[in-house]
């Protein structure tokens, strides 16, 4: 029976969480397109993600793309097949490995940003200070940084599958000994549009995911310092968590959409 009890509550707490995150969406949204417009908070949300994040990107998407490729060559060259290397790494990367990783890593450096931000305006009551003078708490400190995101996340999207299809072809080339011209064509025969699609559509949703879970987390946070810590990890978890969950059911309507059967 005790079973029972908690299973119900978890269940309840979870579906509470799904509803204050789509509301938080929707509410955030809706102020998109009535001012007072913040555009110079708006342009150093952008710079904060996608110049900011950059580096980070860089460096994981090369060695991811990297990694990939030996395992990938590996099992290629067990059937003699490695000239088909440059294809299931556009494939994996483009569809799958670009978009998860540069959002998870977004998640990790700026979700978890953008929760304790909140967190601490909300614990040192800075957002009742707002409020006090008329200011919309939501459209202030939330719309410059959802617009930030559902931008640059894509940037970075791309700028992920570039370095680590790159990467790939440095081990194709120096360790699988790969021709250039055989990597790279294949590279161009599978950037077709529903490669590319696919790839471009999930980073908006994930950007949404990072934004609503971060700005829930944030204006949820209670008990001083140690309440943001706690939330702030909170929203890198449940970030990335959904950010995996998304990915599979994604990947099961954007293929259907395209006609992909499995």
């Amino acid at each position: 029976m005790q079973m029972f009890t908690r299973t119900l509550e978890q269940a309840k707490r979870f579906v509470g969480g799904v509803q204050d995150l789509t509301m938080i969406t929707l509410r955030v949204i809706v102020r998109l397109f009535y001012p007072p417009w913040y555009f110079r908070e708006t342009l150093e949300q952008m710079h904060f993600v996608g110049i900011g994040s950059l580096g980070l990107i860089v460096l994981t998407g090369v060695f991811a793309g990297q990694g990939m490729a030996l395992q990938f060559s590996y099992e290629l060259g067990a059937f003699g097949s490695k000239d088909y290397l440059g294809t299931v790494m556009t494939n994996a990367i483009v569809r799958v490995l670009g978009p998860v990783l540069a959002s998870m890593m977004v998640a990790a450096r700026v979700g978890a940003g953008i929760t304790a931000e909140i967190g601490a305006m909300k614990t040192t009551h800075q957002i009742e200070a707002l409020e006090s003078f008329g200011i919309d708490p939501l459209k202030k400190l939330c719309v410059p940084r959802f617009v930030a995101l559902i931008t640059m996340v894509p940037l970075l999207t791309i700028v992920c599958d570039v370095v680590s299809i790159t990467g790939g072809w440095i081990i194709a080339k120096y360790v699988s000994h790969v021709s250039t011209t055989i990597y790279w064509a294949a590279v161009k025969d599978r950037l077709i549009f529903g490669n590319i699609f696919v790839g471009i559509v999930k980073p908006f949703v994930f950007a949404t995911i990072v934004a609503a879970v971060s700005f829930a987390n944030g204006f949820a946070v209670t008990g001083g310092t140690k309440g943001v810590g706690r939330y702030t990890t909170r929203s890198v978890m449940i970030s990335s968590i959904s950010i995996l969950f998304g990915d599979f059911f994604m990947t099961k309507v954007l293929f259907g959409m395209l006609g992909w059967s499995f």
